[in-house]
């Protein structure tokens, strides 16, 4: 007799034959037990799942002698002759070779006569979506009103060119694929009764090179065994199916994961002269790393279609490596793998895609790097103290991840740059603490002078005469340590509204209050202090900082050129506080101009930073502030 392939001698006789199709199993023989027998299928899938079997088997069951049965009995001359492919009764109808409207027309007519012996004419019409249009429209008026004794079961491997007039007509049954652990399990069976030496590394391989298709798996198992006269080897299976060393794959993915250019041309060279089919290679990576990202979830290696030992080094890599990682380069490389599909110099594509993937480690969050984290470049060469934990910025204070390129340039080694977008854009939201600029010299406080009855302080010339002198006299550190604080304290619970504090002419505690000093003409600035909600947030700071009992005050500075005492009355009589003297306001007035020229020039200067320029075209901003971040700093 001569040899049979072992897909065709092992194809499924029984539905209890057919691997990975449990509920279509299910749906066929329940309807078979009860009679409910539709008059049209549709069996759809790719190639290789078992939907021209499902039918003969179907077929089998309903012309069975002891039938319409769950299983057939394939010992009645129905059965074995429906097997054959002999029954006359049984039409089994390539498409392609009946895709003519004429070729239709004939067979409708064919199927006017009622069945010679069995019990329904079964017409199998396989590949139906190479059917023509008109081809279509033939079929319409039988598939919808067939005679008792017709049944249609029609297969195709694309759905999506079957019309909807003709879907609509029959019971639609989508064949997924075999999962590789099911098809494994089958070529162990198969290797077992044919007396074939396997592995189980070897079988899971070529079931997974079968990409879900039995049919596939099973052809490519026999042509293993013919190759190595009955025995599979592990180096076979691999060199035969176009598969690659495992350990080629762990060295790249480490070479990516580490940024390691050199290793990774090293390996794509290796490729190229091992002849290796850059595509396939390149699919083949991928399956790898998208095993690397379940490992890194957590999944258990024995689940892996690898060898447990190097599932187990595979594991290890993936969880030094990191989940976020391995997801940002697989999204990286699947959005390549269309170009790597199409290229005409395949090496050279896998090659960039790899070395692209492999720029990764070298990029840093952009809340990183506007919180004033350094650059992975700059930091080699030039190492920043660490930052203090105050002044960084949480990932939740912008909207996404995104990331800046740490080879662009080197950023402002020790400094903050603060960017302003449009003003359209809604206030960002707080974040825990920002370093803000040091505060302007504040005026040492002076003995509280009594309160009234109504729990306002009147105005009254010996304090501020004290008032004056002690401003004259200069700041004290503590005073102006205690308005830094407050400043951060606004910022960790309202950053856009610490923002606005800075910009104020004056900032100055004194007898038991916190006084503000608008600058001339701006009411933006005192119209944001008059809004409940700033109010609250600045009264509740004043109390963490100075106590409960303190309170704080706000006043619009007068015009340019007005006098001195013009301004010390209108303060006066906003706060009811005696003003501090001339002195105490000339001094911080001069030291602000100089501290804001002094911002203005480190501002051009960090908008010249490339790194700087590319956050700016980014949001659409412009440098509002640079700010220097003192002591250590953590990265």
């Amino acid at each position: 007799m001569a040899y049979q392939v072992l897909a065709r001698k092992w194809r499924p006789q029984n539905f209890s034959s057919l691997v990975g199709q449990a509920p279509i199993v299910t749906a066929l023989r329940n309807a078979l037990a009860e009679g409910r027998i539709a008059h049209a299928y549709l069996f759809s899938g790719i190639r290789g799942v078992g939907k021209t079997t499902a039918a003969r088997v179907l077929a089998k069951a309903l012309n069975c002698e002891r039938g319409p049965a769950p299983d057939p009995c394939n010992e009645c001359a129905s059965c074995i002759e429906i097997a054959r492919g002999s029954d006359l009764d049984v039409l089994e109808v390539d498409a392609a070779t009946y895709s003519k409207v004429e070729q239709v027309r004939e067979l409708t007519e064919s199927l006017r006569y009622g069945p010679a012996r069995d019990r329904y004419k079964v017409v199998v019409l396989d590949e139906i979506h190479r059917l023509s249009r008109q081809a279509f429209d033939a079929l319409l008026k039988i598939v919808e009103e067939p005679p008792p004794y017709l049944v249609f079961i029609f297969a195709t491997t694309e759905i999506e060119a079957v019309p909807a007039t003709i879907l609509s007509r029959c019971q639609e049954f989508q064949f997924r694929r075999v999962p590789a652990p099911a098809v494994a399990a089958l070529l162990r069976q198969i290797c077992d009764s044919e007396s074939i030496q396997a592995s189980d590394s070897a079988l899971r391989l070529v079931a997974r090179a079968g990409e879900g298709s039995v049919r596939d798996a099973v052809a490519l198992l026999d042509q293993l065994a013919t190759f190595g006269s009955g025995a599979i080897s592990d180096e076979a299976a691999v060199r035969l199916l176009g598969g690659l060393d495992i350990a080629l794959f762990r060295r790249l993915l480490e070479a990516i994961l580490q940024g390691d250019a050199v290793s990774v041309s090293r390996e794509v060279r290796h490729i190229e002269d091992e002849g290796w089919d850059p595509r396939h290679v390149y699919g083949q990576f991928l399956a790898y790393g998208r095993d690397a990202l379940h490992l890194a979830l957590g999944a258990d290696p024995a689940q892996v279609d690898l060898v447990l030992e190097e599932a187990q080094a595979l594991a290890a890599l993936a969880r030094g490596g990191g989940y976020e990682n391995l997801l940002r380069l697989l999204n990286q490389l699947l959005a390549s793998e269309p170009v790597v599909r199409r290229s005409e110099s395949g090496a050279l594509a896998i090659e960039i895609a790899w070395l692209r993937a492999a720029e990764l480690p070298k990029l840093i969050r952009v809340e990183q790097l506007l919180a004033g984290g350094s650059l992975a470049a700059s930091a080699q060469r030039s190492p920043s103290p660490p930052q203090s934990p105050r002044s960084a910025l949480p990932a939740s204070g912008l909207g996404g991840g995104g990331e800046v390129a740490a080879g662009m340039a080197s950023p402002l080694p020790a400094t903050t740059v603060k960017t302003q977008a449009s003003s359209a854009v809604a206030e960002p939201p707080a974040t825990p603490a920002t370093a803000v600029k040091p505060a302007m010299p504040a005026a040492p406080a002076t003995p509280a002078a009594p309160a009234p009855e109504n729990g306002r302080h009147h105005h009254q010339p010996g304090a501020a005469s004290a008032g004056a002198g002690a401003a004259a006299a200069g700041t004290t550190a503590a005073g102006a340590a205690a308005l830094q604080a407050f400043l951060e304290e606004v910022a960790a619970r309202k950053q856009p509204l610490a923002a606005h504090l800075e910009q104020a002419a004056v900032l100055r505690f004194e007898a038991g209050r916190l006084l503000i000093l608008l600058p001339a003409a701006d009411a933006y600035l005192g119209s944001r202090l008059r809004q409940p909600a700033n109010r609250e947030t600045i009264a509740a700071a004043v109390a963490k900082i100075w106590g409960p009992e303190a309170g704080w005050d706000f006043a619009e500075s007068p015009p340019p050129g007005a006098p001195g005492s013009a301004a010390a009355v209108a303060f006066s009589t906003t706060t009811g506080l005696a003003p501090a003297g001339a002195g105490a306001t000339e001094l911080a007035s001069s030291q602000l101009g100089a501290a804001r020229s002094a911002a203005a020039g480190a501002a051009s200067a960090a908008e010249q930073n490339p790194a700087v320029q590319t956050l700016l075209d980014i949001f659409q901003g412009k440098v509002e502030a640079v700010e220097e971040h003192r002591g250590s700093r953590e990265e």
